[in-house]
């Protein structure tokens, strides 16, 4: 594939909620339907050649103990992505990408405009904070992340959502944002985003090919 191909805009539909409003087991389900194609940008970090330019750049700021820039955070999402095109695990002309925890701050949704057209955002909205720390809690604990399970890891987590990601709800246009209930069972919650992609042009039109 050229890289004019790797480089043209991708569909992509954005998950965005706090962390234990269950952004991460909806992404992986919707993955996992024929058209979607699910990836978490934390498989960024997780799979870093750190032999490569960009992986040298990332090391250069963790061992400072800096935080990524956004414009390395994008281009080191976007060079993940175009391997991911070039093995054909993701094929952008039949596959709407699922975001999960990319866009992190207005900026980097900025940025990935150069890369990706969001055609609808679901907010999975979950105003129980003490829900949500329970649902963290429980998560750390079943990963054994012991670290990630304390209240203080736990609440500046949540601060650090709201200060930072939860803006990018006033960045995209009202029409194609959706709010949905992250208190409901998980299937609910899937029933109520499977109901609304299923009326967008772009899935309309991605569904019809014969592949």
């Amino acid at each position: 594939m050229s890289d004019v191909e790797k480089t043209e805009i991708k569909p992509a539909i954005l998950i965005l909620g706090a962390p234990g409003a269950g952004k991460g087991t909806q992404g992986i389900v919707l993955g996992q339907i024929p058209r979607f194609y699910h990836f978490a940008c934390g498989d960024v970090f997780r799979q870093l050649d750190t032999r490569t330019e960009l992986g040298q750049k990332f090391v250069e700021f963790s061992r400072k103990g800096e935080l990524v820039p956004n414009e390395l955070t994008i281009q080191l999402w976007a060079a993940h992505m175009d391997s991911r095109i070039s093995s054909h695990q993701y094929k952008p002309d039949i596959d709407i990408l699922v975001l999960d925890g990319i866009p992190r701050n207005v900026e980097q949704a900025q940025i990935l405009e150069n890369h990706v057209k969001i055609h609808h955002v679901f907010h999975l909205s979950c105003p129980d904070r003490d829900e949500l720390a329970r649902r963290m809690r429980k998560r750390a604990l079943k990963d054994n992340r012991m670290d990630d399970a304390s209240e203080d890891v736990i609440q500046r987590r949540i601060k650090l959502y709201e200060d930072e990601t939860k803006p990018i709800l006033d960045y995209y246009p009202n029409e194609i944002c959706s709010e949905v209930d992250a208190t409901q069972s998980p299937a609910k919650v899937l029933y109520d985003i499977l109901a609304r992609l299923q009326t967008l042009e772009v899935y309309q039109k991605i569904a019809k090919l014969t592949v």
